[in-house]
């Protein structure tokens, strides 16, 4: 019987070799694209599991607000660590990682800049669970001047032989680290990626006792079961007892009288495999994961999952007018409903099982470049992934069932008295699902074709709005510090004698990608009412280089020695401040962290400009005169961009430091800021487009379906005088209506969707008619065209031939 059910299936496939073709084409796009997505979504899940007790750890954060200003950092202060393992019994382990910089390292005449560099405690790797080679986990940090390096920086360093024992040279610091340990590689899943770990022992920074700077990554280890939350509840009384005299000293207040002024700050735990999906902080190691995607795109896999599904129905029962006569004769041969269910299903999983294969070659061939356009590396490893080859088996079973269920129980309920007669009627019922279906299939594709319409419309918005500086040919030589100061500046003087230099800058402070970052709370007569700003140490030349825009007063000038206490703010400090149009000449003072008091006089007030992305509002700045010395910032006058950087490098390396040279620009740094919304716009755009396709195939099998039903119609209609171009939009205005009515339902929701997504934006478009606009059209061309070809053929026929048959 089995062998019976697989010739006939295979007979009956190859027989209608079109109509396979499509189907297997649609289902092996429809899961290839949810395998692409499940592999992306299993490891965004997957981040930071490899560690054995990662159920068990948390990150400590910091979260607070001063006058509506928002802090929220990831790391925080030195003896945070020490100070919750010493109080709180259920804190079995605590480490910090500590980012240093990025030291020049040398061996043996050969020099490197290293910017995968961190401190960490000597129980770091007790508690992280990173694939030691060599080495002791427990002692390879404990002694002073010990790292551990990986073994991809063992081989740039000593090639094949055993980094255990030798000595690396930090230029800059006139220090020397023996390696005592080898791991493999920090995991792809981590949210954290450095090469080199140096023992905290000998760093004065890891001892200090200040609850008022930051700057430590902390993570503890509770007990198995244990809901972190309870812990956090006790936190605050952490902060009252350590915080609290220490802000009482640096600010004169209270911590109650601080928070009595609508401020407040706090401790908070993370756990650690939250850290990448669902992070908002400042000063993290990488920019995190988003939640949301994984939401998106997890809805996307299921929904082209099911747009191949119902290609696969309808192309079933368009077809199944020629299967009618054979289950008649079969069922008037003593075949049960039973037996044709298992026969159709057996050909849908047939079906599905090559389309199964054919989707393994699509993903083997797009995961390069998705790979490319995500910044991911994801592979198809059938024996290193337990659960991949399953769980594909299993996904071809559910979607054979899927698709073929239908069609099986559809066709196989065909009376044979009717059939044999050929009056093979479908229904209104079965029409009317199958309307359905070719509705949800335009209904999701709309959807996206506006979804992705909007991210493009932000993206454009981002790239061409009026950021308050000049991005366009920026050059930047970033950590020139590593010159030292005297040649820094002597290199500067060459930059500015080159006629393709326009102006040059040095400040450690940019306007994008990359910068330092930091808390500078002011006050201009009462310390109870300060606000929190960020501040730019800069040079004089640091306004007009970026074509910043002062609104009043003047810009630090070489003219007038006492600007070494002034200070230039935004417009939004001036705001904060209720300043108006007073501004020029306020006095404002600082509090460092043990209370000695700052004054400056404000001299200019510059045009607010973008210095966070465009997902953060403007908040107070304020810019002190700085030597310029960190980071070079060159505004060029030539599109001849690569022979300037050519003559800078032999100026650079004239300079005879032995520092790397490197660069990059402005546009590029700021670019880089919305990486994650250009891959999801390129990412959804494919996705669109693929969704489109597979859908128009759904759409030609109604279309065929429809124009078979109606053969009889449609010749009689010739024979009375109808022409071509009337029996195409007889044919097409169904369907229009069947678009027009998955455009009502997908409009509102994808204006919400979008909506909600731009609220993350704080400058953001406005959604407009014309996007629903054009994707209402582009699918009514769609459409047009995908029926067309059928209702062109139909309309073609000989109505003769038509009507002899019939």
């Amino acid at each position: 019987m089995i062998k019976s059910y697989f010739t006939i299936a295979i007979r009956n496939l190859w027989r209608s070799k079109g109509f396979s073709a499509i189907n297997v084409l649609g289902l092996a796009i429809g899961i290839a694209t949810c395998v692409i997505i499940m592999l992306f979504v299993q490891h965004e899940l997957s981040y930071d599991r490899y560690n054995k007790k990662a159920d068990r750890m948390v990150r400590v954060v910091f979260r607070g607000h001063v006058k509506g200003e928002k802090m929220k950092e990831a790391n925080v202060f030195p003896p945070v660590a020490q100070a919750l393992k010493n109080d709180y019994p259920e804190v079995q382990e605590a480490t910090r990682i500590y980012v240093g910089g990025s030291p020049l390292v040398s061996y043996k005449g050969k020099t490197f800049k290293e910017s995968a560099f961190a401190y960490a405690d000597s129980n770091f790797f007790q508690v992280f669970t990173l694939p030691f080679l060599e080495g002791d986990v427990h002692t390879a940090l404990a002694a002073p001047n010990s790292m551990v390096i990986t073994k991809a920086l063992a081989v740039k360093y000593f090639g094949n032989e055993s980094p255990i024992g030798k000595i690396l040279e930090f230029k800059d610091w006139n220090a020397a680290y023996k390696i005592t340990g080898l791991i493999d590689k920090v995991p792809e899943n981590s949210h954290f990626h450095f090469d080199m770990f140096v023992s905290m022992a000998n760093q004065d920074v890891a001892r200090s006792t200040s609850w008022m700077r930051s700057g430590f990554f902390t993570y503890l280890v509770l007990p198995e079961g244990y809901n972190y939350k309870q812990l956090e509840a006790k936190l605050p009384a952490a902060v009252e007892k350590y915080m609290g005299p220490q802000l009482q000293q640096a600010m004169g207040l209270s911590l109650a009288e601080f928070r009595k002024g609508g401020n407040d700050v706090g401790l908070y735990l993370q756990p650690l495999p939250d850290i990448h999906l669902h992070s908002d902080f400042t000063n993290d190691f990488e920019a995190p994961g988003d939640i949301r995607y994984v939401y998106i795109f997890s809805a996307i896999a299921l929904f082209m999952l099911l747009i191949a599904c119902i290609n696969f129905m309808n192309l079933s029962t368009a077809s199944a007018g020629k299967r009618a006569k054979e289950v008649g004769i079969r069922k008037v041969m003593g075949s049960l409903k039973g037996q044709l269910v298992r026969q159709f299903l057996l050909e849908s999983i047939l079906l599905t099982l090559v389309a199964l294969v054919l989707s393994i070659v699509f993903v083997k061939l797009a995961l390069p470049v998705f790979n490319d356009i995500a910044g991911k590396n994801l592979r198809l490893d059938l024996l290193n992934n337990p659960w991949l080859l399953p769980g594909l088996l299993l996904l071809g079973l559910i979607t054979s069932v899927l698709a073929g269920s239908y069609p099986a129980f559809f066709i196989s309920s065909f009376k044979p008295v009717a059939v044999l007669k050929g009056q093979l009627t479908s229904g209104k019922k079965s029409a009317g699902l199958r309307s359905g279906l070719v509705v949800f299939q335009f209904f999701i594709s709309i959807t996206l074709m506006v979804s992705t319409a909007v991210v493009y419309s932000q993206l454009s918005f981002i790239q061409n709005k009026k950021l308050g500086y000049n991005k366009e040919q920026v050059l930047i030589l970033p950590e020139t510090w590593m010159l030292g100061q005297h040649n820094q500046q002597i290199l500067r003087q060459q930059i500015l004698q080159d006629p393709r230099a326009a102006n040059v800058t040095g400040s450690w402070f940019l306007p994008a990608g990359p910068s330092n970052g930091n808390n500078f709370f002011i006050y201009e007569d009462k310390i109870a009412e300060q606000i929190k700003t960020l501040r730019y140490e800069v040079d004089y030349n640091y306004i007009p280089t970026l074509g910043m825009e002062l609104v009043a007063g003047r810009n630090f000038s070489k003219d007038f020695g006492t600007d070494s206490a002034a200070v230039i703010v935004n417009e939004t400090t001036v705001a904060a401040m209720g300043w108006g149009q007073h501004a020029l000449d306020k006095v404002i003072s600082h509090a460092d962290n043990a209370g000695v008091k700052t004054s400056y006089r404000v001299i200019g007030v510059v045009k607010d400009f973008h210095f966070k992305s465009l997902h953060e509002r403007i908040s107070p700045l304020v810019m002190t005169l700085n030597d310029g010395y960190g980071t070079l910032i060159i505004k060029t006058k030539t599109k001849d961009i690569a022979s300037l950087v050519t003559s800078i490098k032999s100026k650079w390396e004239q300079l005879g430091t032995g520092a790397p040279f490197n660069y990059t620009f402005l546009d590029d740094q700021f670019m880089k800021v919305y990486r994650a919304e250009q891959n999801t716009a390129y990412i959804l755009g494919i996705f669109a487009g693929l969704t489109i396709f597979v859908a128009c195939l759904g759409l030609f099998g109604l279309a065929t379906f429809t124009a078979r039903q109606r053969n009889k119609e449609i010749s009689i209609r010739k024979v009375l005088g109808a022409s071509v171009t009337g029996i195409v939009s007889l044919l097409s205005k169904d369907f229009l209506k069947l678009v027009a009515i998955a455009f009502v339902i997908a409009a509102p929701i994808a204006w919400y969707i979008m909506n909600q997504w731009l609220q993350d934006f704080e400058y953001r478009i406005t959604i407009t008619w014309w996007v629903f606009a054009v994707a209402a059209l582009a699918a009514i061309v769609i459409t047009l065209v995908t029926v067309s070809i059928q209702a062109i053929k139909a309309a073609l026929s000989n109505p003769v031939k038509t009507l002899r048959s019939e």
